[in-house]
């Protein structure tokens, strides 16, 4: 689980809007956008190529 400070400074990188967590991953919180970021050995992966698109 990341600490509460260091998710509050996140924003997903496509479209800007902050990210919550779920499980393993990083889900941003925009309803249009919707991408979801891998958590490696607890650190985020915030690349739009690493993401899941909704849906998925």
């Amino acid at each position: 689980m990341l600490e509460k400070t260091f998710l509050e400074i996140l924003a997903c990188p496509a479209c800007k809007s902050p990210v919550r967590e779920e499980g393993e991953k990083l889900v941003c919180t925009s309803p249009a956008c919707g991408l979801r970021y891998p958590i490696r050995d607890g650190i985020p992966v915030m690349l739009v190529e690493e993401a899941e698109k909704p849906g998925k």
